[in-house]
């Protein structure tokens, strides 16, 4: 009764001999008969999380209260007058406190809440006599009657987005908002009397958002929502629909005779509402002999409580502790006391959350942990969903910097390596050599490499000429499979870098940059970066197998250092001389002098627009006549409008890292372009020289020999682990899947569901760790 720190009763005693506290409150719940035949509610995306929105079958309880005093247990019923008057405010004050679960709940609760659109409060509807039918809706761009959006500026009717798999509209309701930029959409098919159920969306704010003045809206096109009736999903339901139906079948083994496992090590962890990323990765990382003999092997929980500060829950090392023994001690992988049911839902809170394969096991909510390693983090912190790979290096830092403060032994250094960059100046021969630490090889996938390619190339064939013919094609994906042997090549081939500043000539030539790794890691995390930017800067996930085998041999990859016949680059100087302006194009600027415009001008519209072409010239001159800088000469750097004395928005440059370039060169790119984040993408993509001569330029190796930290090093054999796999289209959402190698048997944990896995797809993962083959 001094904290807010609840106990089980075979626990208690640790925090009375810590804290001599002897009053408790004691909460008793007991399980209320319920009749069988209640019936089930349906499952929705608003009832998900939601207390008393979701009937799965979960038990009801009946609570009774009592005031316990330790060491005796002395047990005094509650509420009673006879109490002293502080110790029933205390009672108050416990009962009355939002726990941990309530809260993710409350998150998930307002994650996924509509929020009101500040366009749609300001929307000006245009005059142009437009009257919308109550029926027989049609694109006006193609033959589309499904996924139709109305734009409720002008009363335009167009199909929506394509699926990553095909289906779906054809992207023209999106194509008339870049057209014209009027911002809101409704859904055709989801407006109903009400008008709750209506899909509203934003594509200036790119969400879906809920428009208070829908009914006045409508009515301006003559719509009379009172008669229409719903025939379509909104948006919302057509992902709880793909996250609960869909045909991810293979990473979760589903409508597989799958067993499930219980007892030491095959203990699931419990959803807390998108929170798959953590899981799996936890699972993965808890199967690695360094963290099981930190936190389970060599500590005890009673003597990890004993240690930690005066609120344990803000302790990374005790919440750690607590997590691997009650993952790894069996203690809470028995068989579920709900018994294995038909497909029934876990207890997901949030629309990216996907149903399990099997009910085996409670599993154990691992909520303290989350809250922790979430604290500060804005992300990480929330109930959305995240990338299973920024987590895993969140964690670890977290991991390192707890052990740095507490100067012990850090069990994170079994994922961390040297990796070492060798740049060689193509004039003189002279070398370069940088090296920096890491935790995971990051790969590219090269689709170039894939050993199926006559196969897909056929299969994308067909599939066009389907399309052409209005047709669709029910035939089963053929996708490009590659092997990691490819992936990892791609990673330490030799790459020509162009635009390098030689230190040796004081000047800018082209270098050979080959990667290498200075030392092998007990564990090597492999990611496969599968996620890229298509067309238009427009992120997309590869659809590919990559194929993984259960051994490999990196022994190749390992840097010989310096050779006693290289002789290295001086000291690069602190300010390098700039690079020469980009020059128009030539073609270019001739025909828009032929129009009539000065050659500055002409020249300057031909650079602003990266040579791509008359007409985008032409666009962007006809956008920029009245700058007051448009007749100055050309300076040296291209008289870019944008040059470094331009402001950046730091939000665009995060966008931009978040899909892997360097900061430095995600703002170069914005000032060449104006700001413009996805021409700057486009410009990034078009420029890699850039990219490569900026890392070296502004590399922090130098030729000084560096303090070494002692990092793990051994023979380059490797063996499979685990792999976390991922379904969906993008990082942020979807679900997450572990499956381990424990005894010599592959193990899926999919949440709270572990089972003996029947066929692993270790094609599809995303992130795989690999350990060591002791010689």
């Amino acid at each position: 009764m001094y904290s807010f720190l609840a106990f089980g009763r075979e626990y208690v005693m640790w925090n009375y001999e810590k804290t001599r506290n002897p009053v408790y409150l004691n909460i008793q719940e007991t399980p209320k008969q319920v009749s069988e035949d209640r019936p089930h509610k349906k499952p929705t995306l608003l009832a998900i999380g939601v207390e008393g929105g979701f009937d799965s079958k979960e038990p009801e309880y009946e609570v009774s209260y009592s005031i316990v005093i330790l060491p005796e247990f002395i047990s005094l019923s509650y509420p009673s007058v006879e109490l002293p008057e502080k110790v029933r405010l205390a009672v108050d004050a416990v009962l009355a406190a939002v726990g941990a679960e309530r809260k993710e709940e409350v998150a998930a609760w307002t994650a996924d809440k509509k929020q009101v659109s500040p366009f749609a409060l300001s929307l000006q509807q245009l005059e142009n006599g437009v009257k919308v039918p109550p029926s027989g809706w049609k694109c006006s761009q193609c033959d589309k009657t499904e996924n139709l959006w109305m734009n409720l500026t002008d009363g335009t009717i167009l199909c929506g987005r394509r699926n990553w798999d095909g289906t779906g509209g054809n992207n023209h309701a999106l194509e008339h908002y870049q057209a014209t930029n009027y911002p809101l959409a409704v859904k055709l098919g989801t407006i109903t009397a009400d008008l709750e159920g209506a899909d509203v969306y934003s594509y200036a704010e790119d969400d879906t958002v809920e428009d208070p003045l829908l009914a006045d809206h409508l009515a301006h096109f003559g719509i009379d929502f009172s008669s229409l009736r719903k025939t379509e999903m909104t948006t919302a339901e057509r992902e709880l629909d793909q996250n609960t139906n869909f045909d991810w079948n293979r990473i979760q083994e589903k409508g597989k005779e799958l067993e499930p496992l219980f007892g030491p090590g095959f203990t699931g962890l419990a959803n807390l509402g998108n929170s798959c990323y953590l899981a799996s990765v936890m699972q993965a990382v808890f199967a690695t002999k360094d963290f099981q003999r930190y936190y389970y092997e060599n500590v005890k929980l009673d003597d990890a409580f004993k240690q930690a500060p005066a609120d344990p829950t803000l302790d990374l090392h005790m919440q750690l502790s607590k997590l691997a023994h009650g993952i790894l001690s069996g203690k809470y992988a028995v068989p579920s006391n709900k018994g294995l049911e038909n497909e029934a839902p876990e207890e997901p809170k949030g629309k990216n959350a996907l149903t399990s394969m099997l009910q085996g096991q409670d599993g154990i909510p691992p909520r303290m942990f989350k809250s922790l390693i979430g604290t500060g983090h804005p992300e990480f912190a929330s109930s959305r969903q995240q990338d299973a790979l920024e987590f895993f290096q969140h964690f670890l830092d977290q991991v390192e910097q707890n052990h740095a403060a507490a100067a012990g032994e850090d069990p994170s250094r079994c994922f961390k390596f040297v990796v070492e960059e060798r740049i060689m100046c193509s004039v003189t021969k002279k070398v370069k050599y940088t090296r920096k630490t890491d935790n995971i090889l990051s790969l590219n996938i090269p689709l170039k490499a894939a050993v199926n390619k006559d196969e897909v190339a056929a299969y994308e064939k067909r599939v066009a000429e389907r399309e052409i013919a209005g047709e669709k094609s029910d035939e089963e994906i053929v996708r490009p499979r590659v092997p990691l042997a490819a992936c990892l090549e791609s990673f330490y081939a030799s790459e020509e870098v162009q635009d390098f500043y030689s230190s040796a000539i004081n000047a800018r030539t082209t270098a050979i940059k080959t990667t290498r790794l200075a030392t092998f890691p007990d564990y090597l995390v492999l990611h496969m970066r599968k996620f890229v930017l298509a067309a238009g800067w427009v992120p997309k996930k590869l659809d590919v197998f990559v194929d993984v085998p259960d051994e490999i041999d990196i022994s190749n990859m390992r840097s010989n250092g310096m050779q006693p016949d290289e002789q290295l680059l001086p000291e690069t100087p602190e300010e390098i001389p700039e690079q020469a302006g980009p020059v128009a194009d030539e073609a270019i600027v001739s025909q828009l002098l032929d129009i009539g415009f000065s050659k500055v001008r002409c020249e300057k519209a031909a650079i602003q627009t990266l040579n791509t072409g008359v007409e985008e010239a032409m666009n962007w001159l006809l956008a920029h006549m009245d700058d007051p800088d448009i007749d100055e000469p050309i300076t040296a750097s291209g008289n870019r409008e944008t040059s470094s004395a331009v402001l950046v928005n730091e939000s665009d440059v995060e966008t931009l890292v978040a899909f892997g370039f360097l900061p430095e060169m995600a703002r170069k790119a914005l000032r060449a372009t104006g700001g413009n984040i996805e021409t700057a993408a486009e410009w990034i993509l078009n420029h890699p020289e850039e990219s490569s001569a900026m890392e070296l330029d502004v590399g922090t190796g130098t030729n000084e020999p560096e303090p070494e930290v002692k990092y793990p090093d051994g023979p380059g054999k490797y063996q499979l682990l685990a792999f976390v796999s991922h379904m969906g289209t993008s990082t942020q959402s979807g679900h997450y899947v572990a499956h381990i190698r424990k005894d010599g048997r592959w193990v899926i944990f999919n949440d709270c569901k572990v089972a003996l896995s029947g066929d692993p797809p270790k094609d599809m993962g995303y992130l795989y760790f690999f350990q060591r083959v002791q010689s």
